[in-house]
């Protein structure tokens, strides 16, 4: 409670339902596997991503048409706490407001299980929150395979279907084995999350070789999810913008 105390108080100069473009809900792994270490890198590594020059300028190109973000954690199916509540990204002030929040976010233990599926029902339920925003998002990270709460090719998603993409970020932890040594293996983590969570239009996986690397694939992510976004007109006004980025968007690794 104080947490989101604090995150309400910091982001309380937002603007409130701005003319979203896109909603953008980010879920990230704490389950057992997930040290307090990993965590940290985790969540600095969204704030950095977020922070760098080449999101920042898509983030703010059109700032009367912001993305909407909201960021929580997961671990076992009935454990998922939100850290960021939507916040529209409209200017800088904002969006270094938004990377300090998420920056600083303490771990909290949880259940050590995984549970996938439950996280992406929680992630549907807040995009369902946003329906003023034309396109949805829901980004998983994750280093493990589902084994707590609904398996998710047997989840509907009953928020926003059929308009929501489900994208993932996996993370290898098997650095001293080749990356596929252990169990799983970043390829297996890779056809798992592709077989059974991801979905809707232009779905893809982007891999991560060890927590260091999360910032890197996570900014290669968001750079490939804001990709070609159409912003429409506000009411009343003559204007639109279309803002094309997914062909400038170098070294994405990912699966359908």
């Amino acid at each position: 409670m104080i947490r989101a105390g604090l995150a309400a108080l910091l982001l309380a100069a937002a603007p409130a339902h701005a003319a979203c473009r896109q909603a953008l809900a980010i879920g990230l792994d704490v389950s057992g596997s997930v040290d307090q270490r990993e965590f940290v890198l985790q969540v600095q590594g969204l704030a950095a991503a977020l922070s760098s020059d080449a999101v920042r300028a898509v983030l703010l190109e059109a700032p009367g048409y912001p993305v909407a973000l909201a960021v929580y954690d997961w671990s076992g199916a009935e454990h998922q706490r939100l850290i960021l509540d939507w916040v529209e990204i409209t200017d800088e002030v904002v969006l270094e407001r938004v990377a300090g929040v998420i920056a600083t976010a303490v771990r909290i233990e949880r259940s050590p299980a995984t549970g996938v599926g439950a996280a992406m029902l929680y992630g549907d339920a807040l995009l369902a929150q946003r329906t003023d925003c034309p396109r949805a998002a829901l980004d998983l990270t994750g280093d493990g395979l589902n084994n707590s709460g609904p398996q998710p090719r047997d989840i509907v998603l009953p928020g926003r279907v059929p308009d929501v993409t489900v994208n993932a970020l996996v993370i290898g932890v098997n650095r001293d084995e080749g990356w596929d040594g252990g169990d799983p293996g970043v390829a297996e983590l890779t056809a798992w999350f592709t077989a059974e969570v991801i979905r809707g239009p232009d779905a893809f996986v982007e891999v991560a070789l060890g927590f260091e690397d999360f910032a890197a694939a996570m900014e290669r992510k968001l750079l490939r999810e804001l990709a070609e976004l159409t912003v429409s007109a506000l009411p009343g006004s003559d204007d639109k913008v279309a803002l094309q980025y997914g062909d400038a968007v170098p070294g994405v690794s990912s699966a359908r």
